[in-house]
């Protein structure tokens, strides 16, 4: 068993070089824009969001979720997390998330989350009078997702999620699922040392129906409804390789670097760093960046297609609630630079008992 161990740290270590020394140039930017359901690679939590998610392979407990849910496994027994974020502050989008993971079991955990994405409230307008609007409608994304990750040794977790897609306005919506897959392991004198592997946003094509696709209209001196087909769409897959190295100081202190490697496969690649000091985990302090081919062009150049890249930072403040080690209460803060607008931030509350 160890000698498995063994080749599987080496297969993580060469996979994360070969991959971040050799795909400089990847990413397929030619699909850009072609994909929907893109709010599924937001991160609505603030912890890990803080540091540009570089800690994809040491990400642990209910953050996990969105990151590597292999990292699930590390809650010892019942967390939750609110979370509001304004996305791109200034447009008036505002996602809120909640989740729970559950140790199960001796070596098992379950994990549920729920992501909503508003857009507050749109006119209606027709083409016989764009400018008196009919009302309003709301659209709405929401995304489910259920998770299971299981401790295999003391090096070694893994865990999948199944995602339930939705999105909405008033008489046009569309469903999809997808499935992520994840795999951390620990390792070093201190476990200071981890690599992680995560595939995520594997499904099927979605599409939209529903009555804002039909019209009636004469044919042949009948009135007929017509519907028309919308055309399906792929959900944006995604493998993320990362590892991370833990300093540990004196008095409890500690400083974690962290690397991760992003292979989007309708968007350019992107590689994220990532730094946080750790005050005997009463206060975390972290940052990181963002970088992807293009983002220092000017904002209307061709190359520059994305607005979310660049600097990050968060803060986290927890306390104890008990003599129990490991169950405190937290408030965490991250921002997150944009090209345009006002950049996010996001706000959270962590219970964990």
């Amino acid at each position: 068993m160890k000698t498995l161990y063994k080749y599987l740290s080496v297969v993580l270590i060469t996979a994360f070089v070969f991959t971040t020394s050799f795909t400089l140039q990847a990413g397929n930017k030619d699909r850009t824009g072609q994909a929907g359901a893109t709010e599924l690679l937001i991160n609505p939590w603030a912890r890990s969001s803080g540091w540009g998610s570089a800690n994809q392979s040491k990400v642990r407990g209910l953050e996990a979720m969105w990151g590597n849910v292999a990292g699930t496994a590390f809650t010892g027994g019942t967390q939750f997390i609110f979370a509001n974020t304004q996305w791109l502050k200034g447009t008036g989008t505002n996602i809120m998330s909640f989740g729970i993971t559950q140790h199960v079991g001796e070596t098992g955990t379950l994990g549920v989350q729920i992501m909503s994405m508003s857009f507050g409230e749109v006119d209606i307008t027709t083409v016989a009078n764009p400018d008196d609007p009919q009302g309003t409608f709301k659209p709405n994304l929401m995304n489910f997702g259920i998770s299971y990750a299981k401790t295999f040794s003391n090096s070694i977790y893994g865990g999948v999620l199944l995602k339930v897609i939705s999105e909405s306005i008033s008489d046009v919506s569309a469903v999809g699922v997808a499935i992520d897959a994840g795999i951390q392991y620990v390792t070093g004198a201190e476990e200071q040392i981890t690599f992680g592997i995560a595939l995520k946003n594997v499904g099927p094509k979605m599409q939209y129906s529903g009555d804002g696709l039909s019209m009636r209209t004469l044919i042949s001196g009948q009135d007929f409804t017509l519907e028309h087909r919308a055309a399906s769409f792929e959900i944006p897959a995604q493998l993320n390789i990362g590892a991370a190295y833990d300093f540990n100081f004196q008095n409890d202190y500690r400083l974690t670097t962290a690397g991760n490697f992003t292979s989007n496969s309708f968007s350019k690649d992107q590689f994220s760093f990532g730094l946080e000091f750790s005050l005997k985990d009463y206060v975390m302090l972290r940052g990181g960046y963002t970088y992807e081919n293009g983002m220092f062009n000017n904002t209307l150049d061709v190359e520059n297609t994305n607005i979310n890249n660049g600097f990050s930072a968060g803060l986290s403040v927890q306390v104890p609630v008990s003599k129990e080690k490991g169950s405190y209460i937290g408030i965490d803060y991250s921002y997150r630079e944009s090209k345009a607008f006002n950049g996010n931030h996001t706000m959270g509350i962590i219970f964990n008992f």
